[in-house]
């Protein structure tokens, strides 16, 4: 898509919060774009399980390019994508797995450090960022440090530790920092204004509306494997009545028609 790259970086400028209800195929990122998405976003997760695999680096990586393929060539909008650790551990191969993911089609990779070196994300994120620039796409690579998530440093520490390493992924060619599980008000607003990063963050028990998060300078909300886990779950209470006695009354309840879901598949001439 031209200008795609550009068009994602500038989302994250405003007006407002960019909002990601992120996708597992291209069947869900179609209903996304359908809705309104500005950009669509995939979750590692999603994906993960859409492929029955665990998610945590476990899916094979070609199941990954041939899932972002599928979904750049089903939506006109931006797409961005969770790479996880970046499936390996030589930054130089995590480079390699960018390239062919430009290659179909993302603009833009979340990549994590989760337990491991913050400098071997950093040294990711450079490879990334000139895999990309090699085949003439500026990538938003959107940082994620897991200081939160994970409770990797004692909570009074936490803010100083994400902005430590906030400086360590934007020296590295880094666009974005993702923070997971902050919600108080005063570490989101401490965040936002010291990392020199669009913030990004994700819903959370907890967490402030849209509105509030983006006066104190979040400038991406994302909805993570949330959206996903609730299909399963739907999924789940349906399929278990139906097979364990046959009843099958409420698997009409509340579904979207049939003619409807068909009609974001259908092809113009």
């Amino acid at each position: 898509m031209p200008d795609a790259a550009e068009t994602f970086r500038q989302l994250h400028r405003g007006p407002g919060l960019l909002l990601l209800a992120n996708c597992w195929d291209a069947g869900s990122a179609t209903l996304l774009a359908s809705l309104g998405a500005r950009a669509v976003a995939t979750t590692s997760a999603g994906v993960a399980w859409a492929h029955a695999h665990p998610d945590g680096d476990a899916l094979p990586v070609d199941l990954l390019i041939v899932t972002v393929g599928e979904i750049a060539r089903a939506v006109q909008v931006p797409l961005t994508v969770d790479v996880e650790g970046g499936y390996a551990n030589d930054p130089a191969t995590v480079g390699e797995t960018v390239a062919a993911l430009v290659d179909a089609g993302a603009v833009g990779i979340n990549i994590e450090d989760g337990a491991g070196s913050p400098d071997l994300l950093a040294a990711k994120i450079a490879q990334a960022k000139d895999a990309a620039a090699r085949r003439g796409v500026d990538l938003f690579v959107n940082a994620r440090t897991d200081v939160f998530l994970r409770g990797l440093v004692p909570e009074p520490d936490r803010v100083a530790e994400t902005l430590v390493r906030a400086a360590r992924y934007r020296d590295a060619g880094a666009d974005g920092l993702f923070v997971p599980k902050v919600v108080a008000r005063d570490e989101i607003r401490e965040i936002a204004s010291a990392a020199g990063l669009p913030l990004n963050v994700l819903a959370w028990p907890g967490l402030l509306p849209a509105s509030e998060l983006a006066a104190l300078g979040v400038r991406r909300l994302s909805a993570g494997s949330a959206i996903a886990q609730g299909a399963w779950a739907r999924a789940a209470a349906l399929a278990a009545p139906f097979l364990d006695e046959g009843r099958f009354e409420a698997l009409s309840e509340n579904a979207m028609p049939y003619p409807q879901i068909n009609a974001l598949f259908a092809r113009k001439p």
